[in-house]
């Protein structure tokens, strides 16, 4: 075997300009989206024009940015040997070589590091955001090879967001939003892992142990069980007495047309398309559904913050 080969581990690298795209590429900014559920505590609250407030949760976005892009290194550094078997996964800096696994474990520790110190003056949003970081470093180690727990976990970590972003304001999240992330986390979680299925068949040991323990008809299943819970949870919210009193109005149920339009678009592209294995992707790119997302985020804005 060639010593010369581009996949080969490159140990002596160092930060500097030439290694930046590399670790731009490692720390993936735009599954940054996902951190944005720190915003729903405020968003929900209706005080999502109280400045004080922003900058508490912007602080909480930041430390969740940093600590899940060094929770991404982490990841890709435990699973560059088993990445090389998957046909997207091979292409990243450390699976494919093009960034070395030192240079990795340094800039994931700077991350966390200055994740860490963003919410250090928040004591309890930071027990939140290291038991985030911590579910995340067993769910790359371990708890990802368990069935149905690996898709718990992924959700737990959106769960955490939320009450971080509520414990940044001096809020508590309502029941309502908490179960309407979990199952909706649990949706996209599954999408993906049906995804995963059908790209990775022939090598399903190889890849990812757990795909084994998964099949179509199972995780078919289980979405066709959380898909309508997840509406469900969100229509019996608007129409609560608790949430008509906190914002006075009765209107929040017209934002429903617009999440089960996102969710019937994203089954279609899960189920038509064959698509789902990169949910940020999908609802940065696809544009009927960035749509819906933006129609909703508009209509509940209007009705809550302008009538």
């Amino acid at each position: 075997m060639s010593s010369n080969r581009s996949d080969l581990p490159k140990q002596n690298q160092s930060l500097s300009l030439g290694t930046l795209p590399f670790i731009f590429r490692a720390i993936r900014p735009i599954e940054w989206v996902k951190n944005v559920f720190v915003l729903a505590p405020l968003f929900f609250s209706g005080q999502g024009k109280d400045f004080d407030n922003l900058f508490a949760v912007g602080t909480v976005f930041l430390g969740f940015c940093c600590v899940s892009s060094a929770i991404y290194l982490f990841n890709d550094i435990n699973d560059r040997e088993l990445d090389r078997f998957h046909p997207r996964k091979r292409k990243r800096p450390i699976a494919s070589g093009e960034l070395s696994v030192r240079l990795a474990a340094t800039v994931a520790t700077i991350l966390a590091s200055t994740g860490l110190l963003f919410v250090a003056f928040q004591p309890l949003v930071l027990v939140l955001l290291l038991a985030y970081g911590l579910i995340n470093v067993f769910y790359s180690l371990w708890l990802k090879h368990i069935v149905i727990v690996d898709i718990f976990c992924v959700a737990a970590g959106f769960v955490l967001r939320v009450f971080a972003g509520g414990a940044a304001i001096g809020v508590s999240p309502s029941s309502w939003l908490i179960l309407a992330t979990l199952l909706l986390s649990l949706f996209l979680a599954l999408a993906k892992r049906r995804h995963e299925i059908l790209i990775s068949e022939p090598s399903l040991s190889a890849y990812r142990p757990v795909l084994e323990q998964y099949n179509l008809k199972l995780v078919d299943e289980l979405i066709s069980v959380v898909t309508p819970v997840t509406l469900i949870t969100y229509v019996l919210y608007t129409l609560d007495p608790s949430t008509t009193s906190r914002f006075n109005t009765k209107q929040l149920y017209l934002t429903s047309v617009f999440v089960v339009f996102g969710i019937f678009r994203y089954l279609y592209l899960i189920h038509r398309m064959q698509l789902g294995g990169a949910p940020v992707e999908l609802l940065t790119k696809d544009m009927p559904l960035l749509v819906a997302i933006i129609c909703w985020i508009a209509s509940f804005f209007l009705i809550v913050y302008i009538t």
